[in-house]
C-alpha cells in the first residue's frame, strides 16, 4: 500500500463540507467566514511519551484531535477543521482503520473535518494535528487578561487522567484515553472570562502561565478543586500530586470577575467550579483547609525522561 492509497482509503472521506478543495491536492482551499479571525494550533503526540505504545488505535485517533480542539476551546474559538501529519513505523491496516475511525468520531462529535496532511514512515509512531477555528475580532480569550480580584475557576474534575495513568484499567481510564474538549463551555465564556487556557500539563503549571502573562499572583484552595471520588480515597499528598501536577485533563482553567460570573451563571447552564482568586504579586499560594503548602512538582515537563 502506497502513501496515496493510505490517504485515499482511510482519510479522504473525512473531508465532508464547506471546502472548495480538500484532501487529494497540494493544499486545502476554503473561504473564511465574514468578519472572523483564523485561530490555529498544533500538537504532536509521540508513542511512549504522550500515550502508551499499546493504547487502542481508536483512542489515539480520538485524543490526537481532542487535545487540539481543547486548545481552540481555550481561546473561545469555534473549531472548523484539522490537518494530520502521521509518521508510521509499520503499515498495519487494522490499526489504520481503527485510528482513522477514532479521528472521524471525534471530528463528527464536534462538527470538524479533516482537510489535509501528510503520511510517511518513521521508527516511532508520531502524530501531529493542526487545528483551525474562527473567532470574531477582539473576542479571543487570552492568557494575559487576569485582574486582581478575579475568581479562578475550572470547568470540571481535575486529576482523573493522572489517576488513570498511575492505576491502569481503573474506572477513570476513559478520561485518559478519550479526553472531552470543553468546546461549548469555551464558546459560552466569550465576553465573560478575562483569561483562559486548557489544563494539559498540570493545573498548577498551566495556571502559572496565566499568572506570568497577566503579571499577577493567585491563591488556590485545594479542597475546592473538583476531583473524582477515586482520588479522594488516596493520601493527601498523592491527591495533591495528581490534581495539581498530573496533567492530561483538558478541562479549562479561567479567570472571571464577580460581576461577569453572576451574569454568566444566570445566562448559561454551565457550572464553573471556583477554586481560588487572583491576587497582586507574582506567586501562586496553595492552601488546604486554610493550611498553606508547597508543591514538589508543578506539572509535566516535555523534555523530562519519563512518559506522560
Amino acid at each position: 500500500m502506497t502513501e496515496f492509497s493510505i490517504i485515499s482509503r482511510y482519510f479522504q472521506s473525512l473531508t465532508t463540507q464547506d471546502i472548495s478543495v480538500g484532501i487529494g491536492d497540494d493544499c486545502a482551499v476554503f473561504s473564511p467566514p465574514e468578519n472572523q479571525q483564523l485561530v490555529s494550533c498544533i500538537d504532536t503526540l509521540v508513542a511512549g511519551r504522550h500515550f502508551l505504545p499499546d493504547a487502542p488505535a481508536h483512542a489515539i485517533g480520538w485524543k490526537s484531535v481532542a487535545v487540539n480542539l481543547s486548545d481552540l476551546a481555550a481561546m473561545g474559538a469555534t473549531p472548523h477543521s484539522v490537518l494530520l501529519a502521521l509518521s508510521l513505523p509499520t503499515l498495519n491496516e487494522d490499526w489504520l482503520a481503527e485510528f482513522s475511525r477514532g479521528i472521524a468520531d471525534c471530528c463528527q462529535q464536534y462538527g470538524v473535518q479533516l482537510i489535509g496532511g501528510d503520511t510517511t514512515q518513521n521508527p516511532t509512531l508520531t502524530i501531529s494535528i493542526t487545528a483551525l477555528g474562527w473567532v470574531a475580532p477582539h473576542q479571543a480569550i487570552l492568557r494575559s487578561g487576569a485582574q486582581v480580584g478575579d475568581f479562578i475557576a475550572v470547568t470540571g474534575q481535575i486529576g482523573s487522567a493522572a489517576y488513570a495513568l498511575r492505576y491502569p484499567d481503573s474506572a477513570l481510564q476513559n478520561t485518559l484515553d478519550y479526553p472531552i474538549p470543553q468546546v461549548e463551555f469555551g464558546l459560552a465564556l466569550r465576553g465573560y472570562a478575562s483569561s483562559m487556557l486548557d489544563v494539559s500539563d498540570g493545573l498548577a503549571q498551566d495556571l502559572g502561565h496565566i499568572l506570568h502573562a497577566s503579571q499577577v499572583g493567585a491563591r488556590i484552595q485545594f479542597e475546592q478543586i473538583p476531583m473524582a471520588d477515586e482520588i479522594k480515597t488516596l493520601a493527601l499528598d498523592t491527591q495533591k500530586a495528581l490534581v495539581l501536577a498530573g496533567g492530561d485533563d483538558y478541562q479549562l482553567c479561567f479567570t472571571i470577575s464577580a460581576e461577569n460570573l453572576n451574569k454568566f451563571t444566570q445566562k448559561f447552564d454551565f457550572k464553573p467550579y471556583i477554586i481560588g482568586q487572583i491576587e497582586s504579586g507574582s506567586v501562586c499560594h496553595f492552601f488546604n483547609q486554610q493550611q498553606a503548602f508547597t508543591l514538589k512538582q508543578s506539572g509535566y515537563q516535555h523534555f523530562a525522561t519519563t512518559s506522560h
